[in-house]
């Protein structure tokens, strides 16, 4: 049995480094004997099916093959429907009522708890909140991410270490949803 899948790159095509051009990204994946390849965007969204069955193997093998090709590492996280929908069912924000802009998602490799995040006054940063979830954190930026200082705060190394962290905006994380669904 097959599944569907969607990987999640971390920090490629931003800022005219770290290129990985999504048609060689496509044919890298399709040379892995994975099916049903897309992409979505130009910042690092692939969808594709495999009856592998493990997610943190295929993330492995797939940075492994990116490495190896494109000559520089990029974090990788793979999550299959069921959890990409969980995800965008469990927001703790009215997602419905609110720009796109204005919520994000940041998907973790493992999960975090609270006490990470326990130097952060999120009083000092309202209106902006964080909420955790399976490993995700919900980021609620009424001014969009790149005013968000509590953004800023939650991307500091320290607080990400030993993880692979990378976000996305509600309109992403919706599209994986659809296009993971079978």
């Amino acid at each position: 049995m097959t599944t569907t899948y969607a990987a999640l790159l971390r920090g490629i095509n931003v800022g005219g480094s770290r290129k990985v051009p999504m048609a060689e990204l496509r044919a890298l994946l399709e040379g892995l004997g994975l099916g049903d390849v897309r992409t979505h965007l130009q910042s690092g969204q692939a969808v594709f099916s495999s009856a592998h069955g493990d997610e943190e193997s295929l993330a492995a093998e797939l940075a492994a093959a990116i490495e190896k090709h494109f000559g520089f590492a990029v974090g990788v996280i793979v999550r299959d429907h069921t959890y990409l929908k969980a995800v965008a069912d469990a927001c703790p924000f009215p997602a419905a009522e609110l720009e796109a802009k204005q919520l994000h998602a940041t998907y973790f490799s493992t999960r975090v708890d609270e006490e990470r995040y326990a130097g952060i006054d999120r009083a000092a940063h309202l209106p902006e909140e964080f909420r955790l979830g399976d490993r995700v954190l919900y980021l609620y930026a009424p001014d969009g991410l790149g005013r968000s200082k509590l953004a800023e705060q939650l991307s500091k190394p320290r607080l990400n270490k030993g993880l692979i962290a990378t976000t996305r905006n509600w309109n992403t994380v919706v599209k994986l949803v659809e296009m993971t669904r079978a």
